[in-house]
């Protein structure tokens, strides 16, 4: 039985993702993929960590000047002493403090390599809180406060009922990647995920913290290579039935595709940067050993989708954001450091997602319910740092800026508008952008965050 499981385990490592790869009629070309690598000069890689479950934003970046107080007040037993914020300050001298579990991303934002992007959310147009609560049939995205339904719409970019279909990353791999690509542009190391999922590219996908490819019990040993030989043999076999002759494909793909990742991972040196032992420092290493590679591999481009669970805090917020911001913090400053090491911290992007953010007026349980609008932090030299973008809410209930007396905030920052300036800086044009992001028309009056360098 456990050889079973580790078998189906590996279905996730590879072959879910490289089914296009045999479309595409290039597996043959694996072996010579060493010949046929070039310098990659113009490499560039994104990299989305979500934070399932809904962080509450409003105790990861809180203002320093007198609207500390009207924080304090009405977050009551949630409210951060002042004295433990980690002091920021946007480039016209607005004081703002960070979670205190959150040093490594003040370091960074400190040195101008992480800027925040201030009340992100699913938006289908300009709204406020009029159009939320008054105007009938006003054009609002699928299941507001839903967790599963936000959670595509962030990684689809879409606020419709088509939003499950694909995800943004996703549909960048399918205008950018070359047709007979040898990898796929789009990767996840947190198991299956709709952002790198395109409509006509589908992405590799690894086992969250695994260290290798390949199936369990697979080594150089003779018994071994035997085992893969009659393995082979078998997924080979032409049993008449289309969907075992689908499903052998897909896993004879995945083991070809095992090889190449292993041959080329195996022929580096170890990176001297420290990963947390955490499953996200974990997955943060996945990435940078894959990046390292990237010569070897022949890409210009990739995009990475990383994860971390627990931010649905109805109690115990707290205690809960206290082991969670360390792990957050700690994981995307590893990353950042290895891509300095690797020299390629200027073209490496890491940026947040979540489902939305929380009440800014607490449960009654120490926790906070499902809300909306939600800040956010983008990493890389690449990015002009140093600073916030958008616009900030008012912190205090009933007013232009909550939805319904709760300190939910509605967004002043569409999606759109926080994704596409990492499109454009990754390669998409402004053609290309509204099949990416299908609703950013609504918001070209808007003026662009310009974080991206």
């Amino acid at each position: 039985m456990t050889t079973i499981i580790s078998r189906r385990n590996f279905l996730r490592i590879g072959c879910c993702g490289v089914t296009t790869l045999a479309l595409d009629g290039v597996m043959s070309r694996f072996g010579l993929m060493n010949a046929l690598a070039a310098a990659t000069s113009d490499y560039k890689a994104l990299v989305c960590v979500f934070l399932f479950g809904g962080n509450d934003a409003n105790n990861m970046v809180i203002p320093m000047d007198s609207r500390y107080a009207t924080y304090q007040s009405i977050r009551g037993p949630l409210a951060l002493a002042q004295g433990t914020l980690l002091p920021i300050a946007t480039k016209s001298n607005v004081p703002y403090g960070l979670h205190p579990g959150l040093p490594e991303i003040q370091s960074l934002y400190n040195s101008k390599a992480a800027a925040i992007i201030a009340n992100v959310g699913t938006l289908v147009e300009p709204t406020t809180r009029n159009d939320y609560q008054n105007v009938a049939n006003f054009p609002l995205p699928n299941n507001l406060f839903s967790h599963s339904d936000q959670q595509s719409e962030w990684q689809s970019g879409m606020q419709d009922a088509k939003s499950g279909a694909s995800g943004w990353g996703g549909r960048i791999a399918d205008i950018m990647q070359p047709s007979g690509a040898m990898l796929p542009y789009g990767i996840s190391v947190a198991g299956n995920s709709l952002f790198v999922t395109g409509q006509t590219t589908t992405p590799a996908t690894l086992v969250p913290g695994s260290t290798g490819l390949g199936l369990a019990g697979s080594n150089s040993s003779a018994a071994s290579v035997a085992r893969d030989a009659a393995l082979q043999q078998i997924l080979n076999f032409d049993t008449g039935f289309s969907l075992i002759q689908s499903a052998n494909g897909i896993l004879s793909n995945g083991l070809q595709v095992s090889k190449v990742l292993n041959q080329a991972v195996s022929g580096t040196s170890t990176l001297k940067t420290v990963f947390p032992a955490t499953d996200l420092g974990n997955q943060m290493q996945q990435i940078a050993r894959i990046i390292q590679v990237r010569q070897t591999l022949g890409v210009t481009r990739q995009i990475f989708f990383a994860a971390i669970g627990g931010f649905d805090t109805h109690s115990a917020e707290l205690a809960t954001q206290a082991s969670l911001y360390p792990q957050v913090s700690g994981a995307l400053a590893a990353l950042y450091a290895a891509t300095q090491e690797l020299g390629v911290d200027s073209d490496v992007a890491s940026f947040t997602m979540s489902d939305f953010s929380r009440t800014f007026q607490p449960s009654s349980t120490d926790g906070t319910d499902h809300a909306w609008g939600s800040h956010h932090m983008v990493i890389g030299t690449g990015v002009v740092g140093g600073d916030m973008y958008g616009a900030f809410p008012t912190l205090a209930l009933n007013t232009g800026d909550d939805a319904n007396d709760r300190g939910v905030w509605i967004p002043t920052t569409s999606l759109a508008q926080y994704f596409s300036p990492l499109a454009a800086w990754f390669g998409i044009g402004a053609t290309d952008m509204p099949t990416i992001f299908p609703n950013i028309g609504n918001f070209s009056g808007v003026p662009a965050l310009g974080f991206m360098g």
